[in-house]
């Protein structure tokens, strides 16, 4: 097996991955799907309504956040507020698509025995709706949301769920992910190698003292810092 200085003297026998802006782009999603919300209005500012999603009052996909901008523009019918929410959400699930290498890595991964997750803090419904939009859900073993460890990361309730369905130690394992936060962190506390997408990283410059043992440009870079020829 060809090692790198982060897999020397390991096996990798599992990858987990992050889902959103991991294996695809999320906010540029919905970006998209707030400016359809806002051309459906006919006002406000596409910028602002997906400004209402990074808050931290409802949740990162609470429809209460649309709730709250229409609120904000004097806007009170329920079915306007009916049809935003669909139309947010008809839209960003369109715009979902694997970032370019990411099939093509997953399938050789797998082909080559190694054991797939997805770890996220999506619903299950989202997590799985999104996968499936993308044609990747069949390369994963197992899917864990908060719904099914009871945790959200950072805490590492969702990694270790992953680990054991797919019996196997931290120290022969990989989380990737484009938060080093909530997924660097917990995946470098539990001894894992970790793996930085920071092509994802939608916010860089904030400031942190967490490192990643790799740093990927693209996902298809992963097979060759596990030791997997590209296929």
């Amino acid at each position: 097996m060809q090692t790198t200085p982060e897999t020397q003297h390991r096996t990798v026998e599992a990858v987990l991955c992050d889902m959103d802006n991991t294996l695809f782009d999320l906010v540029g999603a919905k970006r998209e799907a707030c400016r359809c919300v806002v051309d459906y209005l006919g006002a406000g500012d596409p910028e602002a309504l997906f400004a209402q999603f990074l808050r931290g009052v409802h949740g990162f996909e609470d429809h209460a956040n649309i709730r709250d901008y229409l609120d904000g523009l004097g806007v009170r019918e329920q079915r306007t507020f009916e049809v935003c929410c669909r139309t947010y959400e008809d839209v960003k699930l369109d715009r979902v698509e694997a970032y370019p290498g990411v099939e093509k890595t997953l399938r050789s991964l797998r082909d080559a025995g190694i054991g797939l997750a997805v770890v996220t803090d999506a619903e299950s419904f989202q997590a799985r709706r999104r996968l499936t939009k993308t044609g990747l859900i069949d390369y994963f073993d197992v899917v864990v949301t908060p719904e099914v460890s009871g945790k959200r990361k950072p805490e590492p309730d969702s990694l270790l769920y992953a680990l054991r369905h797919l019996d196997t130690p931290p120290a022969k394992a990989v989380m990737v992910g484009d938060s080093l936060v909530r997924d660097i962190a917990p995946g470098r506390h539990l001894g894992m190698v970790t793996a930085f997408a920071a092509y994802g990283d939608w916010r860089p410059g904030r400031p942190t003292d967490v490192e990643a043992d790799i740093i990927l440009r693209e996902f298809a870079e992963l097979p060759g810092h596990v030791g997997i020829p590209d296929r």
